[in-house]
This record gives C-alpha cells, sequence and structure tokens, in this order.
C-alpha cells in the first residue's frame, strides 16, 4: 500500500514544506508488540521468514529502477527521492504493518519501521489505513475531528505556529531551530478547543500561546499530553524533543508577535 502521510496528507503544511511524505507499507507481514509472557503462538502468529531489511532493500531496487540511482538517497529511516523538474520531492518510507496486542487478543494497528542503524522500533499511527483494522481514530482521524470541533480553526492555527517556528529559525532564534514542525502541530492538538472560539485570529493565536505557554512551564502540567494519534505521550523520555524546548519555542514566538503571557 502506497499512501501520503505527514503534513500534506494532514493538510498542515506551509510553503516552506516542499518534500511530500510518502508511506510505503507491506501489509502481507507485520511486527507485534505482545502482553508481557506472551509470544507468537498465543495468538497464532507465526514467523514469516522475510525481514523488513529485505522489504526495505526491495523497495529501493524499486525505486532505483523507476528514478534512478542518481535520484535516490538511502537514509537511516527513509528514502530521499531527489526531484526532477516536473516532480515534487519526496521522502518515501518503508513500513511494516504494526501490531500492539491486548490480553483478550485484540490488537490496535499502526505502521512501524526499524532504522539501518537501530534496532529500535518506531511506531506510528497515522490514519486507519485498511479496512480490517480495528476502528480505532488515529493521527488523522483526531485532527479531522478537532479541526470539525474548532469551526475549522485547528489546522489554521498549526500552520500559523509553523509559519512562525521557520520566520523564528531564519532569524538565528535556536530555540525554534531545535523545534520540529510535528511538535507545533501537536502542541496546538493539547489546547483546548475554547482557545479558538475568539472572533479574530489575532486573539486566537494569543490564546492558544498563553495556554501553551502557562501549560509547558512545568512537567506536572503537561505530563497526560499525548500527540494527535492520542496514543504516545508528547515528552516522554523516548521523543527526540523535551518539554523544555517546546517551553523556550512557545515564549519565543510570544516575543515575536509581540504579545507577552499574563
Amino acid at each position: 500500500m502506497v499512501f501520503v502521510q505527514g503534513s500534506f496528507r494532514n493538510r498542515v503544511n506551509v510553503r516552506q514544506e516542499s518534500d511530500v511524505d510518502v508511506g510505503v507499507m507491506l501489509y502481507e507481514y507485520f511486527l507485534a508488540q505482545y502482553p508481557s509472557g506472551k509470544a507468537d503462538a498465543d495468538f497464532d502468529n507465526f514467523d514469516a521468514n522475510y525481514s523488513f531489511s529485505q522489504f526495505k532493500d526491495e523497495l529501493e531496487e524499486a525505486l532505483v529502477a523507476h528514478f534512478g540511482r542518481a535520484a535516490v538517497k538511502r537514509g537511516n529511516k527513509a528514502f530521499d527521492i531527489k526531484a526532477a523538474q516536473a516532480q515534487v520531492e519526496a521522502d518515501v518510507v518503508p513500513l511494516f504493518e504494526f501490531r500492539q496486542y491486548w490480553e483478550n487478543g485484540g490488537y490496535r494497528a499502526g505502521v512501524a519501521l526499524l532504522p539501518d542503524n537501530s534496532s529500535r522500533r518506531i511506531e506510528n499511527y497515522p490514519e486507519r489505513l485498511v479496512d480490517y483494522w480495528p476502528h480505532t481514530p488515529l493521527h488523522y482521524e483526531n485532527g479531522v475531528y478537532k479541526n470539525d470541533a474548532t469551526q475549522r480553526r485547528f489546522k489554521g492555527m498549526v500552520r500559523i505556529l509553523k509559519k512562525l517556528r521557520i520566520d523564528l529559525a531564519d532569524a538565528g532564534n535556536t530555540y525554534a531551530a531545535t523545534v520540529p514542525g510535528y511538535l507545533a502541530e501537536c502542541l496546538v492538538w493539547n489546547a483546548p478547543d475554547w482557545c479558538f472560539g475568539h472572533a479574530t485570529w489575532e486573539e486566537r493565536v494569543q490564546s492558544v500561546l498563553r495556554f501553551l505557554w502557562q501549560s509547558t512551564r512545568e512537567p506536572s502540567l503537561c505530563a497526560e499530553w499525548c500527540e494527535v494519534d492520542a496514543i504516545k505521550y508528547l515528552f516522554h523520555s523516548s521523543q527526540p524533543w523535551t518539554r523544555d524546548q517546546a517551553h523556550a519555542f512557545v515564549n519565543a514566538a510570544w516575543d515575536f508577535v509581540g504579545v507577552k503571557p499574563v
């Protein structure tokens, strides 16, 4: 299965984000996580004798055959496809289906990959991709719900904060330069719906930034925040960012727009 993911799929991309993230998921095989003490046999699963590295190698061969060797660069997690004149650059991510099983035999479905330089699995939950997956709202569905609940203002707010982040980074702000656009999206998703209810965009931006500034000051105030998939904790120790980074970015955004939190 080939699908668009990331900011283009979720419609929170800004002009400076030119790359399209494309997922290529092989769902004939899957990676599984079982409850403690359980294994494949407990869930009637078995080892298919086909590795993720084999799949990534075969995907690389297919990409090179189509685009040419010079256009395809293999990265630790994904392939960078250089754009021809009439094409858009893309990051192509090889993925297996991922299943997190419960004791009762049910499971949560998503996607996962294994980086070339690490055995640590990376899991993500972009959206419900195939019909047999459980009907669990994931990133895309949660973003749509939040957008509807805020009178279609959530995604606009994400784009505003992402543009602020880029402008700050271009101006030399080191805090903004270390914050990925995805984190900005997740921060906005954790702002309550009432922050988006003001009459003007200026007031809405102030309200969201004020809430984020106040709530990221202390770990206890945002310890339960999640990514947009509502599954992965936003400030877990495994994340490539920290609460301090998020707070510093929000504080810089306040300074940039000329309004101070109260």
